[in-house]
């Protein structure tokens, strides 16, 4: 592949998940990366694994400086900065009722703060290219919601609206905003999740319980997420922006009342 040949990505939750398996896919094209993530370890364990293609920066999306910093890493160590792809991302449990504060701003900093802080400082590197793509990860919960996950649905409503308006504030500028929205997903988060609510069983069976869940009848591969993010990071998604893409394995189209055989 060697769709991304000369192109600067920045790949925020770059090293664990969805974000990951989106770094790898894009160095794979030939785009040279830098992962952005807290976590020292898992950030040079990415970029071990990814090779020369791939660079790393340890910040915190919620904080100003760490993102600015980051972005213009980018863009002196790759000459520019041509997509941002946003995956960091947390998921906790909890009513408006039973969600402490700080869980609260946990969730909306991190999950909608950081896409606003990365797109901030990344939106004028790209004017300076004559432009550029955003994609950033939503949820199928921007649709419909699971109960008690007030803030973590809050927040990926939040994240559709906030990719419609980019795109719209930047169409001029010729930078292009999409969001992808997947369903349950391989994910270190998700197996924390089954872990969390395994009940008596485990946590596999529970990972398979939600797979079918899914008319297709498992959960998703993060590398079939990241070939959706690159598809609309590319060349051949120019006249796409202001998009939501469900990649769902076809649960949004199933309703929950069932005709009886």
């Amino acid at each position: 592949m060697s769709d991304f040949n000369g192109k600067s990505i920045i790949v925020t939750g770059g090293s664990l998940g969805m974000g990951l398996a989106c770094a790898r896919r894009f160095a794979a094209g030939g785009g040279k990366v830098m992962i952005v993530a807290n976590d020292k370890a898992s950030v040079d364990s990415a970029v071990a694994e990814i090779g020369e293609n791939a660079a790393g920066f340890v910040g915190d999306v919620r904080r100003n400086d760490d993102m600015a910093a980051a972005v213009q890493t980018a863009a002196s160590r790759h000459g520019g900065v041509d997509v941002l792809a946003c995956c960091a991302g947390i998921q906790r449990y909890g009513t408006v009722v039973d969600t402490p504060e700080e869980v609260w701003d946990d969730v909306l900093d991190i999950n909608l703060k950081g896409i606003f802080l990365a797109s901030k400082f990344a939106i004028p590197e790209m004017r300076k290219r004559g432009g550029g793509a955003i994609v950033a990860i939503s949820s199928v919960q921007a649709y419909a919601s699971q109960a008690g996950v007030a803030a973590y649905t809050a927040s990926k409503g939040a994240i559709n609206a906030l990719v419609r308006a980019m795109a719209l504030d930047h169409a001029g500028d010729n930078i292009t905003v999409n969001a992808v929205c997947p369903a349950s997903i391989d994910t270190p988060m998700l197996h924390w999740a089954a872990d969390l609510w395994k009940g008596d069983g485990t946590a596999e069976t529970t990972l398979d319980a939600w797979g079918r869940g899914h008319p297709l009848g498992r959960i998703g591969k993060p590398c079939e997420v990241a070939e959706l993010v690159a598809f609309l990071a590319s060349e051949k998604a120019r006249f796409i922006t202001g998009a939501d893409v469900k990649i769902d394995g076809g649960v949004l189209s199933k309703l929950g009342i069932v005709i009886p055989d």
